[in-house]
């Protein structure tokens, strides 16, 4: 049967036909749906884990344990796998290893734009490029074979519009995969110096018969369009480049793009007046190509930055303009990114301004408290920076720079890296004020649950982190609940913990308005009354609720859920509940 499916959900699916035991992940946008959805097959564990680090070692034990098992992040994820990545490249798998990485070029959702194919080629571990989400599927069941072939872990690598786009997937039916036998092998698997060392020649050898392998898989093809333009490509490139070009070019795509195949190159290279590299972010393939001493047209015509799109190449290929896209003749709504109405981190950050504080922020859609009006945040830098980077700080201008300084943390960002950093604090007696936005819940992703929820991926009902309890644990004495909405209380609560001479955490209490005991609870709505003033003390908010039209203060029926935050802060009691 046919069905539309995402490129995520079509990895998913692929994984299911190859038959995955074990799938360990954490969320990250653009490639949270991978997981999301093989939760929908009851025959495959899923988690997930705190962390992508812990995520891969989880995958990693379960193919040692015999297991088909899969990862799936973020390309910023990866960069966390990092350190167990590297070493399975060394000890190999036993049952089939995947590891999904989502680039984001156009930083959609993310803090940079790296590209994923350097990792591949750093750690020496097979790299596939799907182009749709047929490829999707295909490609993820060829990857579980050829990392039992060659006694490999396998990237797969996807990017933003690949995920997120749809196309036609037939479903096949699951393999029967029992569990490989599992035999204690120290050599193997044990990366101590001296076994290392003998795992290095494997992986030499491996990457040779690797090499091999790409000049005759079927996954890198020619199409040939009897063009004397040729035009090198992979994934989401190569399908902006066949609508651009279409039959004036012929086409190298490339579905393994690590290794890359040297002689199959060579070949095609050699039959056209002019040869394209087209590939979106960094010039992976053109370096290599050009390494043969193959003259291509690449970088120097297209951009490092961002996405490609199908006008683009047939303006450098063909010198030709694309046809105008029809749009409305209508100005368009500006809707700059911001917090949800009836955000709980509002009333944070709104009391964070008003105090004057730096903020050393983090990862999240508490991120968003760095934008106009509330201009709150001073840094954002990766998962659980804010807490290291904010004792840092500390540390290089001192005391009374830091009675003015917080950090500000996610529960499910602390939960991922966050502890870390605290212990830091704690153990080099630093002086710090952390402020845990506790949220109930992964907000920035979609609402996947982490180990402060309460419950599994499967919503299963497990043990539930007590963050106090926690803090306490590792030797913050001073921890403090409050609700964020309680403006006056809370601009308490941070004042006397800046002036406190210990470490102390604030857990800003207060769930997402989009969980739906929320949505029950936020069903009505603020209006303003004939008691304004016209201050505008409202807008310094920032909910995208309230605007001001003709000089008058209005709140949008249509956005406004009545959280009442506007209530607390208005000093003529204007805004009234119905």
């Amino acid at each position: 049967m046919k069905k539309l499916m995402l490129g995520n959900e079509a990895v998913a699916r692929g994984a299911y036909e190859a038959g995955v035991g074990v799938v360990s992940s954490y969320p990250g946008t653009p490639s949270t749906e991978i997981t999301e959805n093989i939760v929908k097959y009851e025959d495959v564990y899923v988690e997930w884990a705190p962390n992508e680090k812990v995520a891969c070692e989880v995958a990693i034990g379960a193919s040692i344990g015999g297991a088909r098992a899969m990862s799936c992040m973020k390309h910023v994820g990866l960069n966390v796998m990092a350190d167990p990545v590297f070493t399975v490249s060394y000890t190999g798998v036993n049952g089939g290893l995947v590891l999904c990485v989502a680039d984001d070029p156009g930083m959609h959702s993310s803090q940079n734009e790296q590209d994923s194919r350097h990792y591949a080629k750093a750690s020496k571990i097979l790299m596939l490029e799907p182009s749709d989400s047929a490829e999707c599927r295909d490609y993820t069941k060829k990857a579980f074979e050829l990392s039992e072939q060659y006694d490999t872990p396998v990237f797969i690598r996807l990017s933003t519009r690949v995920s997120h786009s749809q196309s036609l997937v037939e479903e096949q039916e699951r393999a029967d995969k029992p569990l490989k036998d599992y035999e204690k092998n120290p050599g193997k698997y044990v990366m101590m110096p001296g076994n290392a060392i003998k795992r290095h020649v494997v992986v030499e050898e491996r990457m040779r018969a690797l090499e091999a392998m790409a000049e005759t898989t079927e996954l890198n093809t020619v199409e040939e369009n009897g063009s004397k333009i040729g035009v090198i490509s992979a994934g989401i490139a190569y399908v902006y480049a066949k609508e651009a070009l279409g039959d004036k070019a012929d086409f190298l795509k490339l579905g393994v793009v690590y290794p890359l195949p040297e002689k199959k190159i060579r070949d095609f290279a050699a039959k056209y007046e002019k040869v394209y590299i087209i590939e979106e972010l960094d010039p992976v393939i053109e370096e290599f190509v050009k390494s043969l001493g193959i003259e291509v047209i690449g970088k120097d015509s297209f951009t490092l930055l961002g996405e490609y799109t199908p006008a683009m190449i047939k303006k450098v290929v063909l010198g030709e303009d694309a046809p105008a896209f029809d749009v409305i003749d209508e100005p368009t709504p500006v809707r700059p990114p911001v917090m949800c109405a009836g955000c709980p981190h509002r009333g944070t950050f709104y009391v964070l301004k008003k105090l004057g504080v730096t903020v050393s922020g983090d990862i999240g859609c508490y991120t968003l408290g760095a934008t106009p009006p509330l201009q709150a945040v001073d840094t954002t830098i990766c998962m659980g920076a804010s807490v290291s980077a904010a004792h840092g700080m500390a540390k290089a201008r001192g005391a009374e720079f830091n009675k003015k300084l917080v950090s500000v943390i996610g529960d499910s960002t602390f939960m991922h890296s966050g502890i870390t950093g605290l212990v830091d604090i704690v153990y080099n007696k630093g002086n710090n004020t952390v402020i845990i936005l506790d949220n109930s819940i992964t907000g920035m992703t979609g609402h996947q649950d982490n180990p402060t929820t309460g419950y599994t991926i499967r919503k299963e009902e497990t043990k539930q982190v007590n963050l106090v309890a926690l803090c306490k644990s590792i030797g913050i004495e001073n921890v403090v609940v409050a609700d964020p909405f309680d403006v006056k209380n809370f601009e308490k609560v941070v004042k006397e913990e800046l002036e406190r001479e210990a470490p102390s955490v604030i857990v800003a209490q207060r769930p997402c308005a989009l969980l739906p005991p929320m949505r029950k609870k936020y069903s009505g709505h603020c209006h303003i009354t004939d008691k304004c003033k016209k201050c505008k003390m409202c807008m310094k908010l920032g909910c995208p609720a309230i605007s001001v039209e003709g000089g008058e203060v209005k709140i949008d029926r249509t956005q406004c859920n009545g959280c009442g935050l506007c209530r607390n802060v208005c000093p003529f009691n204007a805004v009234e509940e119905g």
